[in-house]
């Protein structure tokens, strides 16, 4: 640290100018000067005030009682305040020369010297303050709001690097055509939204799309997430966001952007023991904020969030956040778009078709999409290759959607005849039933925390899902464990996460979708997961204890039927469902073409379930 290094230079300073100081002259008490001058020792004085320096003794050594010599030496001494009117007339009648000199100016060295010694323990309290003191911002810069200060020339990102989402870039053009001309609005009485929300899954350029508004519309931009405001302190939140709000308010037009606004922006009043106080204190001020905005301020807030459903119904009255705009998952055409743009930098083979990819990629968000791209590069770069091919993509896929494979885990020969058989049997039902989405890819190689997976893929697009789909898609759900009963005659705990998802599908099929046969077209309404902690206190159960009961009835119905479904199929093509099993043992990996024709082998052509056993 350079202060402990100023410390030791004084120190040595101090000690060579003590030693220098010693070298030349011994310091002498007054009394003993007066007898040294009486003994006739003192050869000559220079007298500076009230400092007395000389020399005693003999310039040339001479010999003392005994035979000694008795060297010349310097003496220092000084003069007592009260004066001594005695010592002139003393030095004249020893004949000791005097020499007058002017006055040493103080404090001088010795001074200076009496003070290192409080310099150096102000410096090591310093050092101790500073290493006691806690880690982090001082209580002004606490205040602070924090937030990333982008100007418009440094916002670089526009709607040409936001691939698809053309629904969105047009509600979002009306901000920045306001933000560059806003006496074109004002001059009709048009008011700007003072907010708008972007609302949609995580991964789908939501901050994205905000950068490029600012990009766009070449102002200043303010970014921070919603965390940023809590603190542990009551009161700091508020303050930041009063800061942010002066801030952006000196540069207007300029765009406030906060991340994750759920953060801070959930609904009050629901939580327990208080300790959500700080957030409510920064959420009231940021109400407060946006409420007192003046038309001509020109200052637009940004926000995203993927949890609409847990804010406080204050932010979205109009007046506040009173634009919402919805990005959604790309489509097909959008994802194909996406790629190309995360494609740029990328050498890929020829065979690779960025147009298969989105087609196979459906749910895919553009970040999962950019994440695809560049494992696939990590990959092809980890096997030491120039271009990268349609394999590394597959395996990218592959990763993604089912975790990183567990290479170093050893299966025995009996968990992967296990293995095989569940998977086998949802590859059946999958092949079988008419309404189940086409199977890509099987395979019995372990990958997260799953030991097999059955890889289904739609056709195209899908936005509304007819009941007979859910039925075969539970029915598929069931097919591992109906699988294991039939063949190996036992059920394992293979089929944990396949019991509740179906569980979990059904009970949606009752309560959301009337899809139920008791219930008919009452619709309960999910029993969700809260938003946050004690939110489970403010929701209520719209329905009595025997709706209670009748739904957990309908719902074990669903799923025991699916299970008698799925087999009774497997029962019907059991050659079928050993032969893909043998397959899986050999390959590992199967794509969904050989799970068809090893199907179809058996009967000729795809078949629709047994009768009695059909979806209606």
């Amino acid at each position: 640290m350079p202060l402990v290094w100023i410390l030791i230079a004084l120190g040595v300073v101090a000690l060579g100018v003590v030693l220098l100081d010693k070298s030349r002259a011994d310091d002498m008490d007054y009394v003993s000067f007066r007898e040294q001058l009486r003994a006739g020792n003192v050869e000559q004085i220079t007298m500076q005030g009230q400092r007395i320096s000389g020399v005693f003794g003999e310039p040339v050594p001479r010999t003392g009682p005994g035979g000694a010599t008795i060297p010349a030496k310097e003496f220092v001494t000084y003069v007592p305040p009260t004066g001594d009117p005695e010592l002139l007339p003393l030095l004249e009648s020893q004949q000791v020369p005097v020499t007058i000199a002017p006055a040493l100016n103080e404090p001088g060295w010795r001074t200076v010297l009496n003070f290192l010694p409080l310099l150096a323990l102000v410096g090591v309290g310093l050092i101790l303050f500073k290493r006691v003191r806690p880690q982090g911002p001082d209580a002004s810069a606490m205040l602070r709001s924090g937030a990333k200060p982008y100007t418009g020339h440094k916002v670089p990102t526009t709607f040409n690097d936001v691939a698809g989402a053309q629904g969105t870039k047009t509600e979002l053009q009306e901000i920045i055509e306001f933000l560059k001309n806003p006496a074109r609005y004002e001059r009709l009485g048009a008011e700007i939204p003072k907010g708008v929300l972007l609302v949609g899954p995580p991964g789908t350029g939501k901050t994205l799309l905000a950068r490029a508004v600012a990009g766009e519309a070449n102002v200043p931009f303010f970014s921070i997430t919603g965390s940023n405001f809590v603190e542990v302190f009551v009161g700091v939140g508020a303050s930041r966001v009063r800061d942010l709000f002066q801030e952006a308010k000196k540069k207007a037009p300029s765009i406030i952007f906060i991340d994750e606004l759920d953060s801070i922006g959930r609904r009050r009043g629901l939580s327990i023991g208080g300790s959500s106080e700080e957030r409510e204190q920064t959420l009231n001020q940021l109400l407060a904020e946006m409420d007192g905005f003046e038309p001509t301020e020109n200052v637009i807030v940004m926000a995203s969030t993927n949890r609409p459903d847990v804010l406080d119904p204050a932010l979205m009255r109009p007046g506040r956040f009173d634009r919402h705009v919805t990005v959604d998952l790309p489509t097909m055409h959008d994802r194909h778009e996406i790629l190309k743009i995360h494609a740029r930098n990328k050498p890929l083979a020829p065979e690779v078709q960025l147009e298969q990819i989105a087609r196979a990629t459906p749910g895919f968000s553009g970040a999962d999409l950019e994440n695809l791209l560049n494992e696939a590069a990590l990959l092809a770069a980890r096997r030491n290759k120039e271009i990268i091919d349609l394999e590394e993509i597959e395996e990218a896929k592959d990763k993604v959607l089912m975790g990183l494979a567990r290479e170093n885990l050893a299966l025995t020969d009996e968990e992967l005849q296990v293995i095989a058989v569940h998977e086998a049997g949802h590859a059946v039902v999958a092949a079988v039933l008419p309404h189940a989405d086409p199977i890509h890819k099987v395979t019995i190689v372990p990958r997260g925390r799953a030991m097999g997976v059955t890889q289904q893929l739609p056709d195209g697009e899908k936005f509304i899902y007819p009941r007979e789909y859910m039925l075969d898609r539970l029915a598929v759900m069931m097919g591992g464990r109906a699988a294991e009963d039939l063949v190996l005659g036992t059920v394992t705990t293979g089929a944990e996460n396949d019991l509740k998802q179906a569980t979990r599908l059904a009970r949606r099929m009752v309560l959301d979708w009337g899809m139920g046969n008791r219930l008919g077209l009452v619709s309960p309404g999910s029993e969700g997961e809260t938003g946050f902690l004690g939110e489970e206190f403010g929701h209520h159960r719209e329905y009595s204890e025997l709706t209670a009961r009748e739904i957990d009835e309908e719902i074990k119905e669903f799923v025991e039927t699916a299970y008698t479904r799925a087999r009774a199929i497997l029962q019907r093509y059991r050659c079928e469902l050993e032969g893909v099993a043998r397959a899986l043992r050999e390959q590992e990996i199967i794509p969904g073409e050989t799970v068809l024709e090893l199907v179809r082998a058996g009967n000729g052509e795809r078949q629709r379930a047994p009768d009695g056993l059909t979806a209606d």
